[in-house]
């Protein structure tokens, strides 16, 4: 979607100068994972407008292949308004009747989805129509061979006004890796909790649960929880980090690397959207992500990210 952020200091509705980029989980997620070495593509809708042409030329600038995004002659392109702020950014979403809220269960017949590694969704598009859900639980049901499908729960309370929110545990139970916020979990399953969540959601090899500044914890198949502590970052806005730290947690995956170094790429990746008022921000130096990467226990509880760089305690 459009995403449009304050370009000046004050209450938003005394805000005159605003800042248009581009935003949506994603298209956040492939936009991520070029610069982490993995080729993606984003398959979506847009409008035969303005905001329409400038999405599908960012996200391509950003080595996306856009070859599969429809353009809807009809429909208009999905637009929402970040109030951006480090504590919490209240978002307002202007999608009804959007270009991508037009999508269904069709589109999978004009897909090339051969050689793909990981399809990557979210519980934002089945909540747009009963066509996006179609089209989310075709894609869940059709075989998969050795394609991982990802699932990022991503629950957003307007968007599932008027329609209902428990079909997204149906939707999570049929994919291989599951990514939700702990707040989440306790809305869709009663529990966030990562031991009960598995026990709710016994089908998905990957669980990931994620539990704010705090950390997050990953449960993959029969293994004990492992917990992974946040880094310590002067947050700027937090929007668009979860998605972050699921493109750093894929690519990790995708490369093979231990449980806990898929974990601290994950956050890794988020620190770098943490710092910038974007929606995707730009990766860490790599020097930076070494260091962290290798660091014990005692030194990555004692760096912190800045607009500076990595300071340590």
């Amino acid at each position: 979607m459009a995403l449009f952020v304050p370009a000046e200091s004050g209450p938003p509705d005394e805000v005159r100068k605003w800042v248009r980029t581009i935003g949506g989980a994603e298209s956040n997620v492939a936009c991520h994972l070029p610069a982490l070495g993995f080729a993606s593509a984003w398959v979506s809708a847009v409008g035969d407008d303005p905001f329409g042409r400038a999405l599908v030329r960012e996200i391509a600038a950003a080595g996306v292949d856009v070859s599969a995004v429809m353009v809807d002659p009809t429909r208009p392109t999905g637009l929402y308004i970040k109030e951006s702020g480090a504590q919490g950014s209240p978002v307002r979403y202007y999608r009804k009747g959007s270009a991508a809220s037009g999508m269904d269960a069709g589109l999978l017949g004009k897909l090339d989805l051969d050689g793909v590694r990981v399809i990557h969704l979210s519980g934002i598009t089945p909540a747009l129509s009963d066509g996006c859900l179609d089209l989310v639980r075709a894609l869940l049901e059709r075989p998969r061979g050795e394609t991982l499908v990802s699932f990022d729960v991503n629950f957003r309370p307007a968007l599932w006004t008027g329609r209902d929110p428990s079909v997204l545990a149906e939707l999570a139970a049929r994919a291989d890796i599951v990514l939700a916020g702990e707040d989440e979990a306790e809305r869709v399953w009663g529990t966030g909790d990562p031991e009960r969540l598995r026990a709710a959601l016994p089908g998905p090899k990957t669980l990931v649960v994620k539990h704010g500044e705090r950390g997050v914890t990953l449960i993959d198949g029969d293994t004990a929880p492992l917990f992974a502590p946040a880094l310590q970052v002067d947050v700027v806005e937090p929007v668009g980090a979860g998605d972050a730290f699921a493109a750093g947690f894929l690519a990790a995956t995708l490369r093979g690397d231990a449980p806990a170094t898929r974990l601290r790429r994950g956050h890794l990746q988020a620190a770098a959207t943490l710092l910038t008022h974007d929606d995707v921000g730009t990766p860490l130096p790599e020097s930076v992500v070494e260091t962290l990467l290798g660091a014990d226990e005692a030194a990555w509880a004692a760096a912190k990210l800045t607009d500076k760089g990595l300071v340590s305690g």
